[in-house]
């Protein structure tokens, strides 16, 4: 007998998991261009589902967690001033009182390169974002890239 109720707890657990549906709103991808030979852009693009949005860069106090870079750039080459991209949309939000910046549909951030050398330079990062719809967020997640300059 346990050993069929054992049976039935599996296939049930099993069942379950198979119609569990995990949400990933945001696709990430990232690409290059080289400018000349001291300078290169790189290019994330976040791609968010219709009806979610992630948030700005700059995100005042007691608000959602902002979009946030932390990248860096091998072979001696220097990153040339902080992550940019086009002015977001902005909304009163009830949760936080408060207006916040926002991004919907497709968003491509820039981060100019300094290079050093004629080495190809591999540029790694991570862009932590919250993304939300209109009846939820989910918990903060990590998108990790590398890429390299030739």
């Amino acid at each position: 007998m346990k050993k069929i109720n054992l049976l039935i707890a599996f296939v049930l657990f099993a069942i379950s998991g198979a119609f569990a549906q995990v949400l990933k709103p945001v696709e990430w991808s990232v690409a290059t261009k080289k400018i000349n030979a001291k300078e290169a852009v790189v290019f994330i693009k976040a791609k968010v589902d219709e009806g979610w949005h992630i948030y700005g860069l700059s995100v005042p106090e007691g608000g959602p967690i902002a979009t946030e870079f932390n990248i860096t750039a091998d072979n001696g080459a220097k990153l040339n001033g902080k992550v940019a991209a086009k002015a977001p949309k902005s909304k009163y939000e009830e949760t936080f009182k408060m207006n916040v910046p926002y991004y919907n549909g497709e968003v491509i951030f820039q981060q100019k390169v300094n290079l050093a050398n004629g080495k190809p330079t591999k540029v790694k990062g991570t862009a932590t974002f919250m993304v939300c719809d209109k009846e939820r967020c989910l918990p903060p997640d990590e998108y990790e890239f590398a890429v390299t300059i030739k």
